[in-house]
């Protein structure tokens, strides 16, 4: 079953990091946001990136390889709503 935005991915930012990222420009809960074609699906990409160096979220908790995984996973299953 393919990862899905909704049911495996959005679940996973906590409420604080929505916010503090939200003044960035940064909608972690938005998938219309995360799943952009028009930039070569670069936000999803950046955000794993930034989940990866542990540069987000500020302070951590910092997700753990299965989370990280799962994160990889809806991507390559086609940013599945």
């Amino acid at each position: 079953m393919a990862v899905s935005f909704a049911n495996d991915i959005r679940p996973l930012f906590r409420e604080i990091d929505v916010e503090h990222m939200q003044a960035y420009g940064m909608p972690l809960d938005s998938y219309s946001w995360m799943s952009d074609p028009y930039n070569n699906y670069r936000n999803a990409q950046d955000v794993l990136n930034s989940l990866i160096t542990q540069s987000m979220p500020p302070g951590g908790p910092f997700w753990t390889q299965d989370m990280l995984d799962r994160f990889s996973q809806w991507m390559k299953d086609g940013y599945q709503p």
